[in-house]
């Protein structure tokens, strides 16, 4: 009876063991993860990074990882993605900060959940910050290290309690650069060609990759841990950060100082079958953060759900040359009070990035962001014009689609979209992210308003149910890819269908065009026909009021976006409508002002407060 019970305890994901398993023979894992740390500033990875000698001395007894994709360049969205082994649009798990938790996929767990039944002691020490709802006793074990787990117990442990390397720590005033001088870090640090060579971005810089040193000596501190309770010999360690740095163009972004996070497992000799890679080696397989959980299941013996978007990197029967050549994909959505609609696809050393709304320029105002005086500092370099033509992207519209070497051009300044050379690739490339974007049902194609309300008690199901439609709305926005001139018949249709979506998507189109410089009177007229439905949106309203501002009629724009803020009253929708105020007013050149009366409006929330700040600052 007593072995019976036993037996029953060693059922998962369809295995059976013949007999539970000592701590020896499963491995142990330990994840170490760093906030808001790019690969770009440590040495090991990049030559102008800092020295990390107890992650470097990992890395010789281990591998290191140049290729690795957060998928999300923020750190809600890049941690629901751990932790659910999927991809965050799909799921509805896209958004920072979170409006609505969203559940699991329907009959899939959290990777951790399947470890938890398989006999695992797991612990999470420090953050969760999931936009997932999942109790925690249904993951976790206990928020404490390996030491409460029952003898013998293997264990996960997870420790995402270092924040020196935080957003939050690069908020410094003044007074503070005076005060903690750090003379040596600024004299070494070298500025890459997106930043001016300043005394305040060089101070920037050496702040931040001093915390990185700090962060490395409390990695040291937890492998000594392990060596002295006696389980190092029996544990891979995976070290790693959460997604990308914090300075200017990093965190936020869906480019490589956001997305590429720095990655060094160690493994054991005894556990050297579980990794397709030599000791001491360093790979550019690309692995994405939703590869991480299946991986862990892998290595452990555990065969990972098949609803699981991810794919191990470890375990029994994995080989390099099956890593080989796969996909890499990132998405930047809504962060804080700022929209965007990003998707990107590296594939070796190129980089696909798609815009869907090119005129949300990169440096559209976001309040934790502008804490730092880096930002603060850059935007006033750029409007009294002292940045040079690099420096400036992060101000400018952006094109529609962006392709970039990221061996030739590692910080993405170059984009290769219009040149002969690459056409073949910027084709098959743009053929494959859409193609992504429409298979995974990606759900950002709905404003987040829309999605509160009608899809996020199942979010997966609603876009398999809406599947034609995500479809649809992708080809209205990838019109803005052709010459004005063959699309325009197609955009001015989908300008006159009645659904309010691809109205919506066909009046971002329109000002994805006006933003090129294209004002064509059948267009305009089309959009102001539009504007005498009484049934349009309020959302089509404030797409309609971005499109005038780009043709130049700023009285028009501040109408239409004033007259739906009023009107709204939903705080998710209001803060849309917002942002594109925001837009709005950064695109006149921080001269047209939106003088809006507080008590006016229907709803609010932190994030509303924060854009209405901004814009009565501008006022």
């Amino acid at each position: 009876m007593k072995l019976e019970r036993m037996k029953r305890t060693w059922i998962f994901s369809g295995l059976l063991l013949a007999s539970p398993l000592a701590a020896e023979d499963r491995p142990n894992f330990v994840w170490v993860i760093s906030e808001d740390n790019s690969k770009h500033h440590m040495k090991l990875f990049d030559e102008t990074g800092v020295e990390t000698p107890h992650i470097e001395a990992m890395a010789k007894d281990g591998v290191i990882f140049d290729a690795v994709c957060s998928n999300a360049p923020v750190c809600s969205v890049a941690r629901s993605t751990l932790l659910t082994g999927c991809y965050a649009p799909r799921i509805g798990a896209q958004y920072h900060r979170k409006q609505m938790p969203v559940p699991m996929p329907d009959g899939l767990k959290p990777f951790p959940a399947y470890l938890k039944q398989a006999g695992y002691f797991t612990s999470n020490k420090g953050k969760t910050d999931y936009n997932v709802s999942i109790p925690f006793r249904s993951v976790w074990s206990g928020k404490s290290d390996w030491k409460k787990r029952a003898k013998g117990q293997p264990f996960f442990y997870q420790l995402s309690s270092l924040a020196q390397s935080h957003e939050s720590r690069g908020h410094f005033n003044k007074e503070a650069m005076l005060k903690t001088p750090l003379a040596d870090l600024v004299s070494k640090v070298q500025i890459p060609p997106l930043h001016p060579d300043t005394p305040l971005m060089r101070y920037s810089y050496a702040s931040y990759q001093d915390k990185i040193q700090i962060i490395d000596g409390q990695v040291g501190d937890l492998i000594q841990k392990l060596k002295d309770d006696g389980v190092y010999d029996n544990t891979i360690i995976f070290y790693f950060g959460d997604h990308g740095g914090i300075l200017p163009r990093s965190k936020g972004y869906a480019y490589e100082t956001g997305l590429n996070a720095p990655l060094v497992i160690r493994f054991p000799d005894k556990w050297k079958h579980l990794i397709p890679f030599a000791k001491g080696s360093r790979t550019s397989v690309p692995v994405n953060f939703y590869d991480f959980g299946p991986s862990l299941l892998m290595a452990a013996g555990i065969e990972p759900d098949k609803r699981f978007d991810g794919q191990p990197f470890l375990g029994k029967g994995v080989t390099k040359a099956s890593l080989e050549g796969r996909p890499a994909f990132g998405y930047a959505d809504r962060f804080d009070e700022k929209y965007d609609l990003v998707r990107t696809l590296r594939r070796g050393k190129m980089k696909y990035m798609r815009n869907y709304q090119p005129f949300n320029q990169d440096a559209l105002h976001s309040f934790y962001r502008y804490k730092a005086l880096a930002y603060q500092d850059l935007r006033e370099m750029y409007y009294a014009g002292t940045l040079n033509k690099q420096q400036a992207l992060f101000f400018n519209k952006k094109a529609p689609e962006a392709l970039y070497d990221l061996e030739k051009d590692p910080y993405e300044l170059n984009n290769l979209a219009a040149d002969p050379a690459h056409r073949d690739t910027l084709l098959k490339m743009r053929k494959e992210l859409a193609g992504h974007v429409k298979s995974s049902h990606d759900l950002s194609l709905f404003p987040e308003s829309v999605l509160i309300e009608h899809a996020f008690a199942n979010p997966v199901e609603y876009g398999n149910q809406h599947a034609a439609l995500i479809a649809t709305l992708v080809d209205i926005a990838d019109l803005q890819l052709q010459e004005f001139a063959s699309v325009k018949s197609a955009l001015l249709a989908a300008l006159k269908n009645e659904h309010p979506l691809n109205q919506y998507w066909a009046l971002i189109t329109a000002t994805s065009f006006a933003a090129q410089g294209v004002e064509d009177a059948k267009l305009t007229a089309a959009v102001e026909a539009l504007l005498k439905n009484k049934s349009v949106t309020r959302l089509n309203r404030t797409r309609a009021g971005e499109y005038f501002a780009h043709i130049h009629q700023m009285d028009r724009a501040v109408e239409l976006i004033t007259e739906a803020a009023y009107a709204s009253k939903n705080k998710v929708e209001l803060n849309l409508i917002l942002n594109s105020a925001a837009m709005v007013y950064e695109t006149s050149g921080r001269k047209k002002t939106f003088q809006l009366d507080a008590s006016k409006l229907n709803a609010s929330s932190s994030l509303v407060k924060e854009r209405l700040s901004y814009l009565r600052q501008a006022e």
